[in-house]
């Protein structure tokens, strides 16, 4: 809403108008996801097994029942799949690389080097990169998923077992004091956020966070002056030689 108010200020300039945004209040109330996720229609899932699930009603409402060793299952896996395999899409990605007729010769070798390094994972001895990385889990749990309270033990149970049972490599570091740390054999800690949603439903995104995990964070306070596609590449092109 507009509002002009006219106001007398002096006898040379008798009157001054000032045209101001009136508010109509603040919007209705809308509770939007941090990173709210399309549905996923294409991602294909395989069954780990049918232990350590089951069901039951309890005044007409299903719950989920979870045991740990489910969770510590679960864990395991994935962990192990992140290091050794590849999706799909991304697999037939790098094929269609090969086949297209614009790609140039370089592009061809990349994308076969890449194709010839997955095929050497897939056998779950040598991992797909050397750095393994830190294990991160995101983990949204319903409402009516019943577990014994310590996920996040048992999730990092799995990690401990897919790490110091087969190659990976250990990464994670933990400080004796100011200025020495110890490497903790078992690449642990794992970074763990569980959160709460509704329904009966246990969702789970596992990663392996690389790139030199312990000493290769930087932290740029810059202004909005940067967003815009000639100073943000300049400042890309900067500081990625730094690194």
């Amino acid at each position: 809403m507009l509002r002009t108010i006219v106001s007398s200020t002096s006898r040379k300039f008798p009157f001054r108008a000032t045209t101001r945004l009136m508010s109509a209040g603040p919007p209705p109330f809308h509770y939007q996801e941090l990173l709210d996720l399309s549905p996923d229609a294409t991602t294909e899932y395989r069954k780990l097994t049918s232990d350590y699930v089951s069901t039951l009603d309890v005044n007409g409402t299903k719950f989920l029942k979870v045991e740990p060793d489910g969770l510590r299952l679960l864990a395991a896996q994935a962990m192990t799949d992140i290091s050794h395999l590849l999706r799909p899409g991304h697999l037939q990605q790098l094929g269609n690389i090969l086949k297209d007729p614009e790609a140039t010769p370089n592009d061809k070798f990349v994308a076969l080097e890449l194709l010839k390094n997955a095929n050497i994972a897939s056998n779950f001895v040598l991992p797909s990169c050397q750095d393994t990385g830190t294990a991160i889990v995101m983990g949204k749990r319903g409402q009516m998923v019943l577990t014994d309270g310590d996920d996040e033990t048992h999730l990092s149970h799995g990690i401990y077992d897919t790490y110091t049972g087969t190659n990976l490599r250990y990464s994670q570091v933990a400080p004796l004091d100011m200025y020495h740390e110890v490497n903790t054999k078992t690449n642990l800690p794992a970074q763990i956020e569980l959160y709460a949603t509704k329904g009966n439903q246990y969702s789970f995104l596992f990663m392996a966070k690389g790139g030199g995990s312990a000493n290769k964070s930087y932290l740029y306070q810059q202004t909005k002056s940067l967003l815009n596609p000639k100073s943000l590449m300049k400042f890309l092109e900067d500081n990625i030689k730094t690194m």
